[in-house]
């Protein structure tokens, strides 16, 4: 009997050449979607930076208007004079000006604008609040006196803004700082009254701890006065200088120097000041503080709250995922219940990352954040310090939803240690506890650093258990600042993927928010990447150092 030769497609699907197709090009449809998504969010959130061109337009009621033309769109309108669908199109205006229209954006039909120009004179400000405002410089006026009309206005306004943001920067640093730091010296004292309080016997006189105390209060209560004074001396020195500025449509503004953080003629911008200016938006971006509402302005807090996030939530899941790997892996007895702590472990990868949060908050915050709150601080009472929300409850929120990440990554690292190298350890003598950290743990100290980067790139960019274990729309500290302890793993942070979600789905001013929202994106894939290259070049250097067969 003659067996027929297969064919070339049978040969194909037979030794399974479809599948690897198939895989390769999933594989690179996931790549092009990754790729289409980085391009969406860096054309958006880079040009967020750059100076926009100021167009002038005439209005089919007879007015005029200014400010940045966003862009145009096509749509469709029911025309009732002739019961037709028209295709039309319409261009969208950011007119800033917010205090003097009540608006910041605004749709035209192009049959409403005509006669767009773009005039160099055109002068565009960004404030500390209100949002931009664009028009024309009129006069500059010294304590209402004009002290500059016309051109010599623009100058003079470039050598008067610098000092009057000084005076600005340093009211602002004397109401955050300095009174910060005299209200909680104030705090910290009242606080020695009620402890010392608590341990007189009814009816006793107040010792000499209290005295003091009392004390510090009234020192301190005098130097808020004068600081408070000096806060007011500052507001009054601030308006000093003010702009007056003319819309387009003719109506006057007058705004304070202390209050513009930005003036610039983007019509009349050189390519050097345009890139002068873009750096110095990112800047801002990166060291500022945001205002309006996070729609602008910066986001350090946010940065430094998702960084020191991140690590401590790494400093706490590494030496519990190591010690439950080293536990399953060399010492329990294999059987039944390891199978299903194992089960469980991997299970627990697939807990929706809500019921964490909820475990955190009722777990951490409550039961041992009241008990701390009970044991070491009754005297604040029914204030809560460590019964709230905070920076540490949530770190250890995340250190147990990116656990078994890790537990799984160490468990197969240490079986991947050669048994050769743990039997010449045991046969020179080693005990099995000096084999595991001479021999078993620098051996699998890449693997377990493949488990931290994943758990770093879980961690921190997740957003829900964070709502309700700690995150906030704006933290007035950082948790570290010069104040004793330094470190206060009790106080309630920013974070990026939390002010993502604010900006774009809470702000009150939603097309303001959008590019904050491509920004912050943009920055937050930064700081992931920035996290995990750490510990990538941290494990090939570990790996070279602790070559074996093994990782060969």
């Amino acid at each position: 009997m003659i067996r027929e030769r297969p064919s070339a497609l049978d040969r194909t699907f037979s030794q399974g050449e479809h599948l690897i197709w198939l895989t390769g090009a999933a594989l690179a449809v996931c790549l092009l979607m990754i790729a289409g998504l980085l391009v969406i969010v860096v054309k958006n959130g880079a040009g967020y930076f750059q100076p926009h061109p100021l167009t002038q337009a005439d209005t089919a009621d007879g007015g005029k208007i200014l400010g940045v033309l966003l862009g145009t769109e096509s749509f469709r309108k029911f025309n009732a004079t002739n019961s037709a669908v028209e295709d039309l199109t319409r261009s969208q205006f950011k007119l800033g000006n917010r205090d003097v229209y009540g608006i910041d954006f605004k749709w035209f039909e192009h049959t409403e604008i005509t006669n767009k120009t773009r005039p160099s004179e055109a002068v565009a400000l960004e404030r500390d609040e209100y949002g931009d405002f664009y028009g024309y410089l009129t006069a500059l006026k010294e304590q209402g006196k004009v002290i500059a009309e016309g051109d010599a206005a623009w100058a003079e306004l470039q050598r008067k803004h610098p000092v009057a943001r000084s005076v600005a920067e340093e009211r602002l640093h004397v109401q955050k700082v300095e009174i910060g730091r005299v209200n909680a010296a104030i705090q910290e004292a009242n606080i020695q009254i009620k402890r010392a309080e608590r341990r007189l016997p009814p009816g006793a006189e107040r010792d000499a701890a209290t005295a003091k105390a009392q004390a510090i209060i009234t020192t301190q209560q005098a130097e808020f006065e004068k600081l408070k004074a000096r806060a007011g001396e500052l507001q009054t020195e601030g308006q000093r200088f003010v702009a007056v500025m003319r819309t387009a449509d003719g109506k006057e503004k007058e705004i304070p120097l202390a209050e513009i953080v930005r003036a610039f003629k983007p019509n009349a911008m050189s390519s050097s000041a345009k890139a002068g200016h873009y750096l110095s938006k990112v800047w801002e971006f990166t060291t500022g503080e945001p205002r309006e509402s996070n729609t602008e302005g910066g986001i350090f807090p946010a940065i430094f709250g998702t960084v020191v996030m991140t690590l401590l939530m790494s400093i706490a899941v590494v030496p519990f995922g190591v010690l439950a790997a080293l536990y399953l892996r060399e010492y329990a007895k294999q059987g039944f219940f390891v199978r299903c702590v194992r089960i469980a472990v991997n299970n627990l990868a697939g807990v929706p990352s809500i019921v964490f949060g909820v475990f955190g908050l009722g777990f951490f915050v409550y039961f041992v954040g009241g008990t701390i709150d009970q044991l070491f601080y009754p005297e604040l009472l029914p204030t809560p310090t460590y019964g709230t929300g905070g920076i540490l409850w949530a770190s250890l929120t995340l250190a147990l939803l990116t656990v078994p990440v890790v537990i799984v990554a160490t468990e197969e690292s240490i079986a991947a240690v050669p048994r050769g190298a743990k039997e010449g350890s045991l046969a020179l003598g080693a005990s099995k506890f000096q084999t595991l950290c001479r021999i078993v743990l620098p051996a699998s100290l890449p693997g377990i650093l493949t488990g931290l980067i994943l758990a770093m790139a879980r961690g921190a960019g997740e957003v829900a258990p964070l709502m309700i274990t700690g995150v906030v729309k704006l933290a007035p500290t950082l948790p570290l600042d010069a104040t004793f302890p330094f470190f206060h793993l009790d106080r309630k942070f920013m974070h990026l993927g939390f002010h993502i979600y604010d900006v774009g789905f809470q702000s009150p001013n939603v097309e303001a928010a959008k590019p904050m929202v491509f920004t912050t994106t943009l920055l937050l894939l930064f700081v992931v990447v920035a996290l995990n290259l750490a510990a990538i070049l941290i494990r090939d250097r570990i790996r070279k150092k602790y070559r074996t067969g093994a990782f060969a």
